[in-house]
């Protein structure tokens, strides 16, 4: 496949890009060469390599989770500029 004028017009249409004609030119010669290339990676026998979905053998390497209160209410709202008893008082956001 080649990508021509009318192609990148087209996915620019889809993508609401406004290229300029320099643009287009330079986006022309890139997406050819990304094609290329493309077409270099379909040319490597890959027949016995299995598909990888992560790129380590690693499973699940994450901490468990833990429920913990490293501090209270009260510790919380202590240096707050604004509070009730249980809460942090803030400026209206919605109208």
């Amino acid at each position: 496949m080649n990508i021509d004028r009318e192609t990148v017009d087209k996915i620019a249409h889809l993508a609401r890009l406004d290229l300029a004609e320099n643009d287009k030119q330079e986006m022309i010669g890139d997406m050819n060469r990304i094609l290329d290339f493309m077409a270099k990676l379909n040319e490597v026998d890959t027949s016995g390599v299995e598909p990888l979905v992560y790129m380590s053998n690693e499973v699940n390497v994450f901490r468990e989770d833990v429920v913990k209160h490293d501090i209270t209410t009260e510790q919380a709202l202590e240096n707050a500029p604004k509070h009730n008893d249980q809460y942090f008082m803030v400026a209206k956001v919605i109208g």
